[in-house]
């Protein structure tokens, strides 16, 4: 069926690119697990035990594609990076079991996500929301999408980040506190995931501040690579 005359125009989609593949995937959410590495957890002056899983969301169009650059943006001074690793969802449902999680993933990509850190700080002694923080735009580099049926489902695997050329942030997937079918899980049972929902999974230690004229690169072993220059 065509679809019904809008007001205003439609927004345009938020498509990502797939590796070797002319089509794109489609997003509908983007979900963002919190503190999920335990030396992230520690430099962030945070308990490192297995805590329950804390969720924030960005907004789906915060997603900078590959090939672009990372404008950095207003109010704030202090604007730090955070490499991820970032599951792109095929099918979705509401209290997912662990043992059905890995089903849900259509593919994996690298991404950074990008914080306030000044707003953010703000916000956690005020008790208030991050999204100032956090999903401001293009606030989500994020490589293509590397089908699972391609590379399978890693559990292991370096994660690093590297500013001007300087190693900064260099952990292991198997580092996560929270593995990949529980957070599906987890988060199923707060929200019915969908097709097209976009997750990204924590860093780990050595997050730090940008400037413009940076030159980030970060990757995942035998996931994909990224690299954003920071204007």
């Amino acid at each position: 069926m065509p679809h019904p005359a809008t007001v205003i125009p439609r927004p345009a989609p938020v498509l990502l690119p797939v590796e070797d593949n002319d089509e794109r995937f489609p997003v509908r959410r983007v979900y963002c697990v919190g503190r999920n590495y335990a030396d992230h957890a520690i430099e962030m002056g945070h308990d490192p035990t297995r805590e329950p899983p804390f969720f924030f969301q960005k907004n789906a169009d915060n997603l900078l594609p590959a090939g672009n650059a990372f404008p950095y943006p207003p109010l704030s001074s202090d604007v730090h990076y955070e490499v991820e690793c970032v599951l792109a969802l095929k099918t979705g449902g509401a209290n997912i079991q662990a043992v059905d999680a890995l089903d849900c993933i259509y593919g994996y990509a690298v991404g950074i996500d990008f914080t306030r850190r000044d707003l953010q700080g703000e916000a956690k002694k005020l008790g208030r929301p991050w999204e100032l923080a956090k999903a401001f735009e293009h606030s989500a580099p994020v490589s293509v999408i590397v089908p699972a049926s391609r590379i399978g489902h890693p559990t292991e695997g370096r994660i690093w980040l590297e500013q001007n050329g300087k190693r900064v942030q260099n952990g292991d997937l198997s580092q996560m506190i929270w593995k990949v079918p529980e957070i599906i899980a987890e988060l199923s049972k707060l929200f019915v995931l969908a097709p097209g929902d976009v997750i990204m999974t924590g860093t780990p230690a050595g997050v730090g501040a940008v400037t413009r004229g940076d030159r980030i690169a970060c990757g995942i072993d035998g996931v994909a690579t990224l690299s954003v220059d920071v204007v």
